[in-house]
């Protein structure tokens, strides 16, 4: 009898030991959520912190495969190049110095509605002068009222 108890306990001792072929993949899952999560929480702030109240267009949208560089224009008057406030002056230099002096970089222009149209074509105007090519002023789209019946 003890023989018995002694040839199934190895046996069984035998099967715990032999390492296992499969890999565990809920913890993989759970931090691919948790990343999936994190990104889709922080993308929507990735985008230019500068608050500027554009104006209305009917115009298609521009698309691209880069991403774009902005330079805001409040309605102060004040210029921003992506969130950093800049005096006219320094905005060439560092324009051309975000950009590796790459000419065909996109550059998109926000101004206020409430701003001065000669400040945002002197921007366009400074930038343009500079050698960039691809200059765009973006506004929103106008908001579609439901049409009664």
């Amino acid at each position: 009898m003890a023989a018995s108890f002694q040839s199934q306990s190895r046996r069984y001792a035998r099967r715990r030991a032999q390492p296992m072929s499969e890999i565990n993949v809920t913890p993989f899952v759970d931090v691919m959520l948790v990343l999936l999560v994190i990104f889709m929480v922080t993308a929507p702030l990735l985008t230019v912190g500068v608050k500027v109240d554009l104006p209305q267009t009917k115009a298609g949208a521009v698309t691209g495969s880069d991403e774009p560089l902005a330079i805001s224009v409040k309605k102060d008057g004040q210029v921003f190049v992506q969130d950093t406030a800049t005096e006219l002056d320094g905005l060439v230099p560092k324009l051309l110095a975000i950009s590796g002096n790459n000419p065909d970089i996109r550059i998109f222009v926000r101004g206020d509605a409430a701003v001065n149209y000669g400040r945002v074509m002197e921007v366009m105007g400074l930038v343009n002068n500079a050698g960039f090519r691809k200059v765009a002023l973006i506004a929103r789209q106008p908001i579609k009222k439901a049409r009664k019946k």
